[in-house]
Order: structure tokens, then sequence, then C-alpha cells
């Protein structure tokens, strides 16, 4: 069985595209281990709880420092043994800690066609308003393995959307997650399940 954990921050519609696929048997092995949220409030618990997942909270503030926080995001990564982290709408950074212990074993789903409109201060709907901002035709969305940096690290699947006329950022976001983000997801966690994709 291939362990995955998914970490959200939101209303989790890249956890159920994958809760989705498992469903179907579209993944193989694959079995959600958990879900771990930066916030109580989050959807993605209640999703993870209609499909009897293990979900948990790690909220940043309830630590007294960052030190407290990182290495209690890390225990409790670990108490699920995950083969693969994949960030499906995990707006905190990983800590360094969490990165270096699964190294090349972490995914991340950007709104963008990375390079562009990626790095610091670009997530959710920001993305979307400067891909139009821009004047862009294409847009799209990338899955990327993480390192320490950024939206930094070796991508892994890329898929191409079209910017539409009269196009709104919230518009323009949800026909990204249709079209590519709930796509690729899920097909980068099969390819990496099966062992047709890795890091190095």
């Amino acid at each position: 069985m291939f362990n995955i954990v998914v970490m959200v921050s939101g209303g989790g519609t890249n956890l159920q595209a994958i809760i989705d696929k498992i469903n179907k048997n579209e993944l193989g092995d694959t079995r959600i281990a958990a879900v771990i949220s930066s916030s109580r409030k989050a959807y993605a618990l209640e999703r993870a709880k209609q499909n009897n997942i293990p979900a948990e909270a790690v909220v940043k503030k309830d630590f007294d420092t960052a030190e407290a926080f990182d290495n209690a995001l890390l225990s409790t990564i670990d108490k699920y043994s995950p083969d693969l982290i994949v960030l499906a709408g995990y707006l905190v950074i990983v800590p360094p800690v969490v990165i270096q212990k699964y190294k090349n074993k972490i995914i991340n789903i950007h709104p963008s066609l990375i390079p562009a409109f990626c790095g610091d201060g670009f997530y959710g709907l920001k993305v979307h308003e400067a891909v139009l901002a821009r004047g862009c035709k294409v847009t799209g969305a990338t899955v990327h393995f993480v390192d320490e940096g950024t939206d930094t690290g070796p991508i892994i699947l890329q898929k191409a959307v079209y910017v539409q006329p009269g196009d709104t950022p919230e518009i323009l976001q949800k026909r990204v997650m249709e079209e590519a983000e709930w796509n690729i997801l899920p097909e980068a966690v099969r390819l990496i399940s099966q062992g047709k994709v890795n890091a190095g």
C-alpha cells in the first residue's frame, strides 16, 4: 500500500479530486493515510471525515515558537508513515525539518505554469489576478516536488488552460482547477506511486 498524507488549508477541492480517483480505483494501491490542515475551519477536514480518513489540524498560532510548531507538524506527519506528502492548497510554508526528512517525497500543486507567476506572494486568487493583469492568453497548473525554495522544485506535470475573454480571477481559478489541477495532481500521485517519476 502506498500511503499519502494530504496537507490542506481550505476547501479541499484537490483533496476531493484524489479521493474520487481512489474511490474509482484509478490510483492503484494508493490510500490517504491522513489529512493534515493548517486550520480547524478548513472544509477539507469535513471531506476527510465523510470519507473516514483520519484528519488533524496543526495550527501555527497555537505554538509559542516556530520551532515548536515545526516539531509538532513533523511528529504529526511521522505518525502516518507517508510514502508521499501531497500539498493540496496548503498555504503555510513547510518547515525545513519536514522538507529535509521527506526529501523528494513532497509534492505541491501550483495554479500557474511555473516559472510564470510563482514564488513568494503568488498563491490562490493572487495568481489569477496577476495572469489577467498581464494579459496572458494561456495559464494552467503545475505539480512539482517541494524543496527549500518557493515553487522551485523539479516539475512533474503541467497542463495549460486558455484564458477566455471576460474572465474574472474567480472564473479563471475555477477553470484552472477543473481543467488542470484536479487532473494532474492525482496523476502525479499515480506516477510516483508506480515508480514512474522521481525527483532525481
